[in-house]
């Protein structure tokens, strides 16, 4: 589940629209990708609580640099602008959750009989769960204004005592367990059986997310990654995570089809891309709403950069490609920096890893071999996994990492200096798109060790 989306409703009430302009009985969702606190007046609260520390203020209790991507900041703005949310937060009527929580709560009975938890992958994406605590920390509540009434129960992401039952009346029109639940990265993780340190995934969506297993510890980043916990079965310790998530991947090729109409379907991209032997001399930098990580600027745009007249349609797209491998590349070596791990090879899954081009690329550019298991939609076998350990379907890890097959491998074939050349001049690239927006509030966001 996107553990960066804000959801809040009314504990007795129905869920209606989630576009209902005032509270009432709605759901209110707010999205990974809303940047409204960047452009809002809110936004001075956030800066105000930054001058105080940093943007790395609470990375030692979070693991996550202060910004509007996660749940915590959008639940403060729905709080402070949603008319009737905090009074009904305060007297205990009002809920809050990620999607997951949402999910759980309906499914197991809602109001009156819903369970309203959340496991420990959603919570730590909130920016309101101490990492090694494993809770909701009260120093953060305080200063984001949340009341702790309206906040869910955390649980292990694997728990063998059910957190309710589906209900006979419901979607599965019979009494199931409901004792699994993942974030949708590290769903993936565990998906892409990444069980030990230093095993590593890369998920290729409408942005891109690679997470590293760095064991029981969390492992602070100092190179703008995020530190996460990967899940927790039972009452074992928590495994932890570093991730880089990317903001635009796929939603780029989406975006040179809708707006600019060069393909009609998104997989025509794989053949014009390849009607070129290379990108031309360009390079695509899609900050559309800035850079994550390893940067984390939102003073940063998107920009096209090293055009000449030789340029056509098919560099223009070989460019977009590339784009989210460049920034795979930035990911994982910001991971080097920080666990000191030198991946050996990639798991891929998610949607643009059926590009056999850009996986090549990937490989070429990481210098590494690119992995894609027989199953790529991962994120729905890791929740399976988790519901499975739960009731004992699978008996442990290892019985999972049997079930994980290989489909195809992509080696690299580009020589060490042309993968250097070609990363040196998307380095380039991606300065001259800093600091486009002169008033941006968050220049500080900018994480680099």
């Amino acid at each position: 589940m996107r553990g960066r989306v804000a959801v809040t409703w009314r504990r007795w009430g129905s869920p209606t629209s989630a576009r209902q302009p005032s509270y009432g009985t709605a759901a209110r969702a707010d999205l990974w990708q809303c940047h409204r606190l960047a452009g809002h007046p809110h936004q001075r609260h956030l800066r105000s609580i930054g001058r105080r520390g940093g943007s790395d203020r609470f990375r030692p209790q979070t693991g996550l640099p202060l910004a509007t991507y996660f749940s915590g900041p959008k639940l403060r703005w729905i709080l402070d602008h949603v008319p009737g949310v905090r009074e009904a937060a305060e007297r205990g009527q009002a809920l809050f959750g990620t999607i997951d929580t949402w999910l759980i709560w309906w499914l197991t009975g809602g109001p009156g009989r819903g369970a309203h938890v959340t496991d420990v992958t959603n919570a730590s994406r909130t920016m309101l769960m101490n990492l090694s605590m494993l809770n909701w920390d009260e120093e953060l509540l305080k200063i984001f204004g949340v009341p702790r009434q309206m906040l869910p129960r955390i649980v292990s992401s694997v728990d063998s005592q059910p957190w309710g039952m589906t209900q006979t009346d419901g979607p599965f029109a019979d009494s199931v367990p409901v004792c699994g639940d993942l974030g949708d990265q590290q769903a993936a993780l565990v998906g892409q059986a990444c069980f030990a340190p230093g095993e590593s995934k890369n998920t290729y969506g409408t942005g891109c997310f690679m997470l590293l297993n760095t064991g029981t510890s969390p492992v602070v980043s100092r190179s703008g990654l995020l530190t996460t916990v990967a899940y927790r079965v039972g009452n074992e310790p928590a495994v932890y995570a570093l991730e880089g998530s990317i903001a635009v991947a796929g939603s780029l090729v989406q975006w040179l089809r809708d707006n600019l109409g060069l393909i009609s379907r998104s997989f025509d991209i794989e053949a014009l891309a390849a009607s070129v032997p290379d990108n031309g001399g360009i390079y695509f930098v899609p900050a559309f709403s800035g850079l994550f990580a390893p940067y984390w600027r939102s003073d940063a745009r998107g920009l096209i950069a090293g055009m000449t007249g030789y340029m056509n349609k098919g560099h223009l797209a070989r460019a977009v490609l590339e784009a989210t491998a460049y920034q795979t590349r930035d990911v994982l070596e910001a991971m080097r920096k920080d666990s000191g791990v030198a991946l050996t090879s990639l798991r891929v899954d998610g949607g643009m890893a059926s590009n056999d081009l850009l996986m090549q690329f990937q490989a070429d550019v990481l210098g590494v071999p690119v992995v894609r298991p027989r199953i790529a939609e991962t994120t729905s076998v890791g929740a399976a996994y988790a519901a499975g350990l739960a009731v004992g379907f699978w008996d442990n890890f290892d019985h999972l990492r049997q079930r994980w097959q290989h489909d195809k491998t992509w080696t690299p074939r580009m020589e060490e200096t042309r993968r250097n050349e070609l990363y040196r001049g998307w380095e380039k690239a991606v300065e001259r798109a800093m600091g486009w927006v002169e008033d941006s509030p968050a220049r500080s966001g900018s994480h680099g060790s």
